[in-house]
């Protein structure tokens, strides 16, 4: 068996390409200072590409040197270098006969890059069963896995072996355990090894300054970063990130101007903070900024830009970054495409967003979902359900997201018995259990059609309490319908969960207005001046030239805000002149038409 497929893979080998350059003639005829073995490690030390590893793997295997261990780990480490093909590795490692613990740390290892710790976990416990003894090497490795796995019981074990065998003051497996319980949720024990470190280094703090980030523990990475003695990128780009998280951009702006060398990790957080955090304007010029600073920006940089252009409509800016990522050579993997195809829908450029979206191979759920909802947005219903049709067809499960975009779709083309069935089929047919988001579109779909009383009973009926956006969609279906008495139960429960909310109130105060109950307005309107409430004032932005420019209600902040109103003059008074009349019964007393 083994020499069957030692002979398949030279020959698998040899189809990438002549070999004369790795040839055994040409090895053997090298200076005599070197031996064939030397002469196969300087070759493995200079090979970038994978068509030479496998060249290079033909001669080692015509050569008989697979059965030299320190060649086969060379070639092992070089070949996951160079790719990210685990089948093929695993192909030369499963034959070997005794693999040393040199060879088995290299698989673990590979499997842990590539994001398989279970495998990594599976090939410790397999090492240990053939007896190879291990080393802090292995230890420091398994650990780490235990923790991504979440695999704790073989984690106390890693941890039970690392006393047993001596190596409980070894930095690298000291700080391998620090990252595992803190992985586990404990941070209790993490810092309780940590502290036992009798000289941790700068890649210990910052190993457990990472994952207090990362586990939600912010207020221990900011009392930990405080006191680190040395701070390096990475210890600064962590707290950028764990603040934007936070929710704080200006503590993680204030962070990011403090570093006077900002690689690609900076700008990324930052960028990605502003946007995250709907400062989209902020971001896309922060962008600009990285791009004349020279730092090329990468797959994730470009998710967080093209998140903030579709968040302000910025088309022109869209389709510039999507030409920057051609043109660089990003790879377009299915979360970028997934941003392309939401930034593109965004911006209302629906063509375009269907031309990524079927240039994506292996489109998973959450592409399908960002189309299905883009579609909904742009009024294509029809369109919008039969690609909810199709995704089923090729096997893509949906989720809870999938059906907001489906029960959306059915409130904006007032199709109240369609939504009701797809509402049904969530759990009875694809096992998704309904959430609030759900049960706000339902109450939305059947506000629309009129059927209030139906959308009451169907709040009651919900088996969790109801959030603001529930009553927020039945207050919304009462002002188009008129039902002063409905609208005042969903507000009172509004304003205990969002008292602050100035539209809730506003809302209500144009329904009073609607059935000539100034007495009620004047009321309301009261009751916001006494809490302080001021209605925030609505906001529009504009693309022009790449650059995007943002207004609100009566602003004249803008230089040419003249030359704006004087446009906006003029419209108005063309719509009048074809016989458009305004509508004021919306509209609150003291606002002008």
């Amino acid at each position: 068996m083994y020499l069957m497929l030692r002979k398949k893979l030279i020959l698998d080998c040899f189809q990438y390409g002549c070999i004369m350059r790795f040839s055994a003639s040409a090895v053997l005829h090298c200076p005599q200072t070197k031996t064939v073995e030397q002469k196969t490690m300087s070759f493995l030390q200079d090979s970038t590409k994978i068509n030479h590893l496998l060249q290079i793997h033909a001669f080692i295997l015509k050569s008989s040197l697979d059965t030299n261990k320190f060649i086969l780990a060379k070639f092992l480490r070089r070949l996951f270098s160079c790719s990210s093909n685990l089948q093929y590795a695993r192909s030369l490692f499963d034959p070997i006969p005794s693999p040393d613990a040199f060879i088995w740390n290299t698989m673990i290892r590979a499997y842990l890059i590539a994001q398989n710790p279970e495998e990594s976990v599976s090939l410790f416990l397999q090492m240990r069963l053939r007896g190879v003894a291990i080393d802090s090497f292995t230890l420091s490795l398994v650990a780490q896995a235990c923790g991504r796995y979440n695999d704790t019981r073989t984690g106390l074990t890693v941890h039970t072996q690392v006393f047993k065998i001596g190596f409980d003051s070894d930095l690298f497996v000291q700080t391998a355990l620090v990252e595992m319980y803190a992985r586990f949720g404990d941070a209790e024990i993490a810092r309780k090894v940590f502290d036992e470190i009798t000289n941790p280094d700068l890649v210990s703090y910052n190993v457990l300054l990472a994952e207090y980030v990362r586990g939600g523990e912010f207020d221990l990475a900011c009392e930990l970063f405080d006191k680190m003695p040395d701070k390096d990128l990475v210890s600064w780009n962590t707290m950028i990130h764990g603040y934007a998280v936070h929710g704080d951009v200006g503590a993680a702006r204030q962070l990011f101007d403090q570093i006077s060398e900002k690689d690609l990790v900076s700008w990324s957080s930052i960028i990605t903070a502003y946007a995250q955090n709907k400062q989209s304007s902020e971001a896309l010029r922060l962008f600009h900024e990285m791009q004349l600073a020279h730092v090329k920006p990468d797959g994730m940089t470009m998710v967080s830009v093209l998140s903030a252009c579709g968040d302000v409509g910025a088309l022109g800016m869209g389709k510039m970054v999507h030409e920057y990522i051609e043109r660089n050579g990003i790879d377009i993997n299915v979360k970028l495409g997934t941003s392309l195809v939401d930034m593109y829908a965004k911006c209302g450029d629906i063509e375009n967003s269907l031309q990524v979206f079927y240039r994506m191979d292996g489109r998973d759920v959450l592409i399908w979902n960002v189309m299905i909802i883009g579609l909904a947005n742009h009024g294509l219903v029809e369109a919008a359900l039969d690609y909810f049709l199709k995704m089923i067809e090729e096997g893509i499960k949906p989720n809870d997201v999938t059906f907001v975009g489906v029960l959306s779709a059915c409130s904006h083309a007032g199709l109240t018995c369609r939504g009701q069935m797809y509402f049904t089929s969530m759990s009875d047919v694809y096992g998704v259990i309904p959430k609030v988001e759900h049960y706000g579109c339902m109450v939305d779909i059947l506000g629309r059609a009129g059927y209030l009383n139906e959308a009451r009973e169907l709040i009651r009926s919900m088996p969790f309490a109801p959030d603001a956006i529930v009553w927020r969609a039945l207050l919304g279906a009462c002002r188009i319908h008129k039902n002063v008495e409905l609208a005042e139960e969903a507000i009172v429960n509004l304003l205990e969960l969002e008292p602050h909310v100035d539209g809730n109130y506003v809302l209500l105060s144009n329904i009073y207005s609607q059935a000539k109950r100034w007495d009620e307005v004047v009321k309301f309107r009261r009751m916001m001046k006494e809490k302080r409430i001021h209605k925030i004032p609505g906001s529009s932005s504009i693309e022009v030239d790449n650059i995007v420019h943002e207004f609100v209600a009566g602003d004249k902040s803008h230089p040419k805000s003249e030359e704006i109103y004087a446009i906006l003059k003029e419209m108005i008074d063309q719509l009048n002149h074809v016989g458009y009349k305004p509508l004021t019964s919306l509209v609150l007393q003291d606002v002008d038409d």
